[in-house]
């Protein structure tokens, strides 16, 4: 093969909808925060403060780390990167309408924008789950948040329907709905409903889970783990999972035409949502007991290689390295991150590499951590059955990829581009086609030779 042709031929890397400083602004502020609630008690010694001298480690303290990030991405977006200028936002600036011209509109958006929070209530409310465990908090979080923001959606709102190109969205087209008005458009509606779908379900999710890893990271001892490979590889995967749902939840949070992060379409494909859904709560077929759960007759990396100080270096060193990457993934979407969801693409930091660096990354952890391959039991059906139930959630998250692709092919020129480049200009991408290639024309070869 010529591999000069090749790479006159293939094609450019389009660039990303979001900055790459974006994510590390807000990864800065994060770790700013984190420090200044692990040294709380020196700081509150040099200020001369009362009250008690432990770290901050409380749920509150984890949201206000939410807020600090947020702002830092929001400024950094807004005052550097100037994306509330650009066309994808459907912000005309310059032509701002009068204030009555948009009041009617305005009115029947708001009816739809509340019967749609009204609806993701109901939900909160119907489902039990929601008021167990660690989804506790994040109802209490989103129940005192709603008056805020009924409240602060009128102007909002108000303000917004003066500069927007097309102001009768899917909110007013669900608001006329509701209010029984002739002209509402019943697809505008389902993509309306899918988009607050998923805002509703993975932001409940995400900050059920946000105080837990806040808290394990800033109470966490350190003394002494740098002697400890296997408790320093355990800190640093938390925190790189800390880092992720925290700017995870701000992508949740900030879907702002504004801010150009709105959310512009949802999966329409049933398969894509099946595909995400299972792999989370309540849903969720991997967790302990569950159908798909591998960890039956298993013992973790540290337990297998105890024996064996210098594989536990190397190994704890390649998990933080693959969590690394899963963490590098949500931090490239900056304000961005969603399931299910198309808000531009992304092109730079681990999306040079593949398509799809999250799910690679997290099921190349899994398989080195979990060690399927090797049962506590001795038995080799238990290891064959945990080794072939992984290789079924790896399958599962092969098949979410692919769902996401056809939505996002389907949504975007731009991403069409970006997925012909990944085929010859992502090293993980391209390596895997041509294994997929060979094994092609492989079964395609034995085919030949049958009688």
């Amino acid at each position: 093969m010529d591999h000069a042709a090749l790479s006159v031929s293939a094609p450019d890397r389009p660039a990303s909808d979001v900055s790459s400083a974006v994510g590390w602004v807000g990864l800065a502020a994060l770790g700013l925060w984190v420090l200044f609630c692990r040294n709380w008690a020196l700081v509150a010694d040099g200020l001369g403060l009362g009250g008690p001298r432990m770290a901050m480690g409380g749920p509150y303290a984890a949201v206000a780390a939410l807020v600090i990030t947020s702002l830092a991405m929001m400024g950094w977006s807004l005052g550097v990167d100037n994306v509330h200028r650009r066309a994808s936002t459907g912000i005309d600036w310059a032509n701002p309408r009068e204030w009555r011209a948009v009041a009617g509109i305005t009115a029947v958006k708001l009816v739809g924008l509340w019967a749609t929070w009204g609806l993701i209530g109901f939900a909160y409310c119907l489902f039990r789950f929601y008021w167990d465990g660690a989804y506790t908090f994040a109802i209490h979080l989103i129940a005192a948040a709603a008056l805020p923001l009924v409240l602060l959606s009128v102007p909002y709102v108000w303000w917004l329907d003066r500069v927007l190109v097309e102001p009768k969205d899917g909110a007013w087209h669900f608001g006329g709905f509701v209010l029984g008005h002739d002209g509402a458009d019943h697809g505008e509606i389902l993509r309306h409903l899918r988009r607050w779908g998923v805002k509703g379900f993975f932001t409940a999710f995400m900050l059920s889970i946000l105080p837990g890893g806040f808290a394990y990271v800033v109470g966490f001892d350190l003394s002494a783990i740098a002697t400890r490979p296997v408790d320093l590889a355990n800190f640093l995967i938390s925190l790189l999972f800390m880092v992720d749902v925290q700017i995870g939840t701000v992508g949740y949070l900030l879907t702002l035409k504004p801010l150009d992060s709105h959310i512009r379409s949802a999966n329409p494909h049933l398969d894509g949502w099946l595909a995400a859904l299972i792999c989370y709560p309540p849903f969720v077929l991997m967790g302990g007991g569950g159908v798909l759960d591998y960890h039956a007759g298993t013992a973790e990396w540290s337990e297998w290689l105890a024996a064996y100080p210098a594989l536990l270096w190397i190994w704890g060193g390649v998990l933080v390295a693959l969590t690394a990457v899963y963490a590098w993934a949500t931090v490239a979407f900056g304000i961005r991150f969603s399931n299910l969801t198309y808000r531009g693409i992304i092109t730079h930091g681990p999306y040079r590499l593949t398509r799809h660096p999250a799910y690679v990354s997290k099921n190349a952890f899994w398989w080195l951590s979990t060690m399927p391959f090797i049962a506590t039991s001795g038995s080799s059906v238990d290891a064959i059955r945990n080794t072939c139930i992984l290789a079924l959630v790896s399958a599962i998250y092969y098949w979410r990829a692919r769902t996401e692709e056809r939505h996002l092919l389907a949504e975007d020129a731009k991403y069409r581009a970006y997925w012909a480049w990944a085929g010859q200009g992502a090293p993980v991408t391209r390596w895997i086609g041509r294994m997929l290639e060979g094994r092609k024309e492989a079964s395609g070869g034995l085919r030949a030779l049958r009688p």
